[in-house]
């Protein structure tokens, strides 16, 4: 049995050591294994990050059962996009438990290695069954061409692609791409629709700081090139299978794009519900899919778009304000389920208000975009 508490009291420990953990883990792991240096980017700044945060996602979620399997499935299947073999997973192993009793010291007992030993290996092999399960099924990755390229601003295009094999997706859910200029660098998005007959799918994209996709990808990509979709990842902000509700959606920037293909699916099986949709945005330029929003609301009279900027003058239209503020001033939405996405700060912001205005937890799903999502193999 393996002692939750002590991996978690553990990892919190080695990660108190910030980058140095990773820098370590990977130096180890290049150093023992050199075959597996091909799989990552030239760059490894971002990569020190995924490491840490997966793994952290993995150990706070050890004794919910129900919680981690999905996530290491997801990971196990995307995996597959880097290559990565069954004979990957001792490699890197290894390279764990020689960082952890580096910076555990004295306090890195026999007990404890067996437990990490043993918490490592049912990570392994969750992830490696679901890679192998995938493989009998789908790609590791689609190729996609692009249908068109649309910049809204300076810093965002709207780019719809059409795959060459049909990949089966649900509205919510998030892919990753991976642009030709880019090798072995990918970033995460959600799809901007409900999947269509058509199979073709769009993608809101914001060029991030420091970012190595998504400035290629809003200044590079034209109509005609190839890009890589990685396979679908995620639940969290998935219609649920409960009997309708009506629906409550906070979105800030690009965090629109999975709010929009959940309003796409309830249109495409129009079941009662209303649905009311808060976006907010620095300025009045950055709402840059208001007509689209009010065309499709135009056409489905369940459907209610509030847009809102954080500076710049309210209009008879356009609202000053956070989402969440300006709704909860609205109406108390105890009823209904309430769908939270964009930046870290406006999603926890958001879903502390809704608790507070006595919206139950089991109401809220929730996704943060925060523009840090290039990313290699964990």
């Amino acid at each position: 049995m393996v002692d939750a508490a002590r991996l978690k009291w553990s990892w919190g420990e080695a990660a108190a050591y910030g980058d140095q953990v990773p820098l370590f883990f990977y130096s180890t792991l290049f150093l023992e294994h050199p075959e597996t240096r091909e799989m990552f980017p030239i760059s490894m700044a971002a990569q020190r990050d995924r490491l840490v945060t997966a793994l952290g996602r993995i150990v706070s979620d050890v004794d919910n059962v129900d919680a981690l399997v999905p996530f290491l499935q997801d990971l196990g299947r995307d995996h597959r996009k880097f290559a990565v073999l069954d004979g990957h997973y001792p490699a890197v192993g290894s390279a764990l438990l020689a960082t952890l009793e580096h910076f555990l010291g004295a306090d890195w007992t026999p007990e404890l290695a067996a437990d990490w030993e043993a918490a490592y290996g049912i990570v392994a092999q969750v992830m490696s069954e679901a890679a192998n399960d995938s493989a009998k099924e789908t790609p590791a990755w689609w190729d996609a061409e692009v249908v068109s390229h649309e910049r809204r601003t300076l810093d965002l295009a709207v780019i719809r692609v059409a795959p060459h094999e049909r990949l089966v997706y649900s509205a919510g859910q998030s892919l990753t791409i991976q642009h030709p200029h880019r090798p072995r660098m990918w970033r995460q998005y959600s799809p901007a629709n409900a999947p269509r007959e058509d199979g073709t799918i769009d993608f809101h994209v914001r060029m991030a700081d420091a970012g190595q996709v998504s400035p290629a990808l809003v200044e590079f990509t034209q109509p005609g090139d190839t890009l890589c979709i990685g396979p679908p990842m995620g639940n969290g902000l998935r219609l649920p299978d409960s009997p309708p509700r009506h629906v409550l959606m906070l979105a800030g920037g690009t965090g629109l794009a999975p709010l929009k293909a959940i309003a796409e699916q309830i249109a495409q099986n129009y079941d009662g519900r209303q649905v009311y949709l808060y976006w907010g945005a620095r300025h009045h330029r950055d709402l840059y899919d208001l007509p689209a929003l009010r065309d499709f609301a135009g056409r489905h009279d369940w459907f209610h778009v509030v847009p809102s900027v954080a500076e710049g003058e309210q209009t008879q239209t356009v609202h000053k304000g956070n989402p969440v503020g300006i709704a909860l001033r609205q109406a108390r939405w105890l009823e209904c389920d309430v769908f939270v996405c964009g930046p870290p700060g406006m999603v926890a912001t958001s879903v502390s208000a809704l608790a507070h205005a006595g919206v139950p937890e089991r109401q809220i799903h929730r996704e943060e975009f925060d523009g840090t999502g290039e990313e290699a193999p964990a």
